[in-house]
């Protein structure tokens, strides 16, 4: 019994996170919108459990076929996929659209039939035949179609008003890195299955070095592909932006090398961190600042005001309560690599960055937005934090219409 409840639950879970932003929502509110919802939640159910039933036996018979470690990193690679399927977003066809717009005689027959012909194939279907393979099938089963329902059923209820409050994009994004929190954690059980040993056992500085060389070139790609979209003005040497580049890229560089030379045996890590706790505890926080800096540029992206000339300025969002919030994920994504692999470089690297970014935030950024916003950007500074949100409101001090501080 404990058994089929851990699979339930579980499967109830991912389900359920799968479903946020995926097609079947969609159709869940187009179906409400033309029939009564209790009709079209029991098409809903009839469909899900057809599909889930026909989903768990083929990852029964799948499971019973394969050892547990392979089935353990099929799982995995499965798992961040669907992440990345997540990513993409999903949208109805016209066909699909139109199934749940049409008038029928019966909203029962018409959900369960559009339902069952959209979850053929579609990642949810997936999702209960992975889980399927390391799990009694009957707990799958229940716990998969529950966490389809009572997601449409939110969809159904309060899709509306969640969709005002909470934008479709963050809720893709919130999926999507909870399916690679599961990635993550079967992969780690798979190659424990599969060596023999305890995860804790492999991730010597060696594998931490590597590990941590990968997630930099990872990140500085990334930034180079954001920053091909931004536009940029040409640096004077001796400006503040030069300086910013040249310690940025001095950080750059010394932030490779350090992983560099640890995963090669050239130089050791600093042994009171060097530790598999602390290094795994460094990648969740290099992935959560890079996490951070990208939804800050979609923040921006999304609700920044343009003024007559100058930069835009975004007072919502992320930026609601701290003013640079991507600078202080690039500080956050620098201070996990230096867990990561802690060394005197690393060290070097951090301070670097924390200095480029001083200079980015105080001697231009800000100077340049007081300078186009002027009084709104002036009571904007007093009730936010440069990178952290500020405990308490300040108040304006005599003269401020007339002066702006950006500090």
């Amino acid at each position: 019994m404990y058994d089929v409840l851990v699979a339930a639950a579980l499967s109830f879970g991912v389900i359920f996170v799968a479903e946020l932003g995926d097609k079947s929502q969609l159709m869940a509110l187009t179906f409400a919108t033309r029939h009564r919802a209790v009709p079209v939640l029991v098409g809903i159910t009839i469909a899900t459990s057809v599909v889930h039933l026909v989903s768990v036996a083929v990852g029964h018979g799948l499971g019973a076929a394969l050892p547990t470690g392979w089935i353990a990193l099929i799982a995995a690679v499965a798992f961040l996929g669907f992440g990345a399927w997540t990513l993409r977003g999903d949208a109805l066809t016209a066909e699909e659209h139109a199934k749940a717009t049409r008038v029928t005689r019966s909203a029962v027959v018409a959900a369960s039939t559009a339902f069952f012909l959209a979850e053929l194939g579609d990642k949810t279907m997936l999702a209960t035949i992975t889980l399927a393979t390391q799990h009694g099938w009957f707990g799958v089963w229940l716990g998969s179609t529950l966490g389809m329902v009572v997601a449409d059923a939110i969809a159904i209820v309060i899709g509306r008003q969640l969709g005002r409050r909470l934008p479709e994009r963050t809720i893709r994004y919130g999926a999507a890195g909870l399916f690679g929190l599961f990635g993550i954690w079967l992969a780690v059980d798979a190659v424990s299955q599969l060596t023999g040993e305890p995860v804790a056992a492999l991730l010597d500085h060696h594998a931490a070095g590597w590990g941590a060389l990968a997630l930099a070139l990872a990140g500085i790609v990334l930034g180079v592909l954001t920053r091909r979209r931004l536009v940029t003005r040409p640096s004077r040497v001796g400006v503040a932006t030069w300086w910013v580049r040249v310690l940025s890229a001095a950080a750059v560089v010394l932030g490779l090398a350090a992983p560099l030379l640890v995963a090669t045996d050239v130089i050791e890590p600093i042994s009171l961190f060097s530790d598999p706790g602390v290094a795994a505890a460094g990648a969740g926080a290099f992935l959560g600042g890079c996490a951070l800096w990208r939804a800050a540029i979609a923040s921006y992206a999304a609700h920044a005001t343009p003024p007559e000339r100058g930069p835009r300025l975004s007072t919502v969002g992320l930026h609601a309560r701290v003013r640079h919030p991507g600078m202080t994920g690039i500080v956050v994504a620098t201070w996990g690599l230096l867990l990561m692999v802690p060394t005197v470089l690393g060290v070097l690297a951090m301070v670097l960055i924390v200095v480029a970014v001083q200079v980015q935030a105080r001697a231009i950024r800000e100077p340049r937005l007081a300078a186009a916003h002027g009084a709104a950007y002036a009571d904007y500074v007093l009730r936010t934090g440069r990178f952290l949100p500020r405990l308490r409101t300040a108040e304006t001090p005599p003269g401020l219409g007339e002066r702006v501080r950006v500090g």
